[in-house]
Order: structure tokens, then C-alpha cells, then sequence
């Protein structure tokens, strides 16, 4: 099997909200408006793929001198547990570069994920949590 990764945002909402909806994180799938949005919104788009079609996301927000949110980071169910979220992950850190953080609010079921990967926990996020 053989996976390949996409630095671009020529992506189509349908491909995100399907790695959304199998990957078990909560986000807005069905919302294929939204998506659209929040796409076109990031500075950073990286995705995995089998073949045509998406098995992963990450999505993230940066001045790319400072700090980079890890925004998203999604991968099918299927295909975890193979590295693919790890070389998401490698894929955003070499483009922001040496000078900036990743930050990430993790899913509640990836808690014991992150630090595995190379994060270190912080007990010092604030959130003011969205209306909808």
C-alpha cells in the first residue's frame, strides 16, 4: 500500500468530510458549507491518499514565525497506527520551520496519542468554546 501526501487545498469538502466522519474525530462532516470554509481559511493543508481517495488531514493556522495551530490532524480509522499521522505532522513542522511552535487542542480520545508523537503536555489552554 502505497500512500501518498498533498500539499495543496484543491481538495474537495466531500474528501474532508469523509476522512472526518472515519477517522472518529468530532467535526462539522456533514456541514459541507463549513468545510469549504474552514479549508480555504487554513494556511496550511496537507492530506494523505490511497490511490483517489483521502485517508488523512491536517489543517492548521499560522504566521509561520511564531506559532502554528494544529488546527486538524484526522486520520481514516482503517489506516491508523501505520505512521500517517506522524508524517502529517512531520509534513507541517518542516514547513513552518525551526521558529514556531505546534499547538493543538487534542480530541479527548487522542490524549494519549500526542505525547507519543513527540508533544508535550501543557496545562496552561484557555478556551472560549464555539456557539455551534
Amino acid at each position: 500500500m502505497e500512500i501518498t501526501y498533498k500539499d495543496s487545498k484543491d481538495i474537495k469538502p466531500e474528501d474532508i468530510s469523509r476522512v472526518f466522519m472515519t477517522s472518529g474525530i468530532k467535526r462539522p462532516y456533514q456541514d459541507l458549507d463549513r468545510l469549504e470554509r474552514m479549508l480555504q481559511n487554513s494556511d496550511i493543508v496537507i492530506t494523505a491518499w490511497q490511490d483517489e481517495k483521502m485517508i488523512g488531514i491536517a489543517r492548521a493556522l499560522t504566521d509561520y514565525s511564531y506559532c502554528c495551530y494544529l488546527s486538524d490532524l484526522a486520520v481514516d480509522l482503517d489506516y491508523q497506527k501505520r505512521g500517517i499521522g506522524q508524517k502529517l505532522i512531520n509534513m507541517v513542522r518542516e514547513k513552518i520551520g525551526e521558529e514556531s511552535s505546534l499547538v493543538l487542542l487534542s480530541a479527548p480520545g487522542a490524549v494519549n496519542y500526542y505525547p507519543k508523537v513527540g508533544f508535550a503536555h501543557n496545562d496552561r489552554a484557555f478556551v472560549i468554546a464555539r456557539a455551534k
